[in-house]
């Protein structure tokens, strides 16, 4: 062992003081071995603790690189399963299915946060429309509302029924993002758009049924939307609840609106530029560089007290364990 940092090991020692020890200084570490991944170990002499200096957040062992690209993957369209052989053959290394998840929910929660602050400003139409996802077996109705210039996803939500209340919901959903309310909304001919209109924005906005395809003004941006939410659907055939599965929804909604480029509005411009919206993120690989510790602990407290209600309830599965409130499953110390 050395007393002193190696020059090719002065950065691994710096990312520890930047993010685990900022009172310590470079000469109190010493080299302490390797870890299974081949990752550099040090031992801060002062506190004996030691460090893993893979280039792991606080909270993590596995680097955000990592974990972007995994969120990233997912969003296009691979299940967890596929993500997890992908890291085998990439970095080495199987995450369970369940580590996979829970980077998916943590950082789509961490994204929600960020990204609510923007406003998207939008053309005069808006184009509505509604498919049918099955989710635990279950049949929901998943409604969608797109602006018709920018591209940019205003608004997604799941419901069990179809009716004008559903219709209502998710046309305030989508108003609280816009910078401005639209003067048309574009839908097919579902009566409960009628009434859902007229109760979200009042007078004023004009409600317009679509009239096939060769009709002036009809639904096709709309029908290409839900076929590409029918693909990224097909691996959310595994969720168990309306809950995760309108998370995962809204997360799908984020990465087409600020990370996915649209053809029809030119070279690597996404509906968030369209819709003059400059966000500092560009990326999942971005957000996964954020602090996610507060969203793993509400992610934990949740889980634990679901468990505790199915086991006062008699439905606790067999499998089913209580679980620790850890930042994450895979979390063994180090940096």
């Amino acid at each position: 062992m050395t007393t002193k940092p190696e020059s090719d090991t002065v950065g691994g020692i710096s990312a520890i003081i930047q993010h685990k020890m900022p009172a310590a200084k470079p000469e109190e570490f010493i080299r302490y071995g390797y870890s299974t991944k081949g990752a550099p170990i040090y031992l801060h002499k002062p506190t004996g603790k030691r460090f893993v200096a893979n280039g792991a957040l606080p909270g993590r062992r596995i680097p955000p690189e990592q974990v972007g690209d995994a969120v990233g993957m997912f969003y296009e369209g691979l299940s967890t399963e596929q993500i997890r052989r992908n890291f085998g053959q990439k970095h080495g290394f199987y995450p369970s299915t369940a580590t996979v998840y829970e980077w998916i929910v943590d950082y789509t929660n961490l994204a929600k946060d960020r990204m609510r602050q923007f406003k998207a400003h939008t053309g005069e139409t808006w184009v509505c429309d509604e498919m049918v996802l099955k989710v635990g077996g279950k049949k929901y109705w998943n409604w969608n509302v797109m602006d018709a210039d920018t591209r940019f996803l205003l608004a997604t939500r799941l419901s069990a029924t179809r009716g004008s209340r559903d219709a209502e919901l998710v046309l305030k959903k989508a108003r609280l993002v816009a910078a401005r309310r639209p003067r048309f909304v574009v839908s097919d001919r579902l009566s409960s758009y009628v009434d859902g209109v007229e109760r979200a924005f009042g007078a004023g906005v004009h409600h317009i049924p679509a009239d096939g395809i060769r009709a002036e003004v009809n639904n096709n941006l709309s029908e290409r939307l839900q076929g590409t939410i029918r693909a990224r659907s097909k691996v959310m055939r595994g969720l168990k609840s309306q809950r995760t599965a309108q998370l995962i929804l809204d997360g799908w909604t984020i990465h087409y609106n600020y990370f996915r480029p649209h053809e029809s509005l030119g070279r690597d411009r996404t509906p968030a530029l369209a819709a003059g919206i400059e966000a500092p993120y560009e990326n999942w690989l971005q957000i996964a560089h954020q602090d996610v510790r507060p969203f793993s602990r509400k992610r934990g407290v949740f889980e634990r007290e679901r468990v505790l209600k199915n086991r006062l309830l008699g439905k606790q599965r067999p499998s089913e364990r209580m679980p620790k409130i850890y930042l994450f499953r895979t979390r063994r110390g180090g940096l």
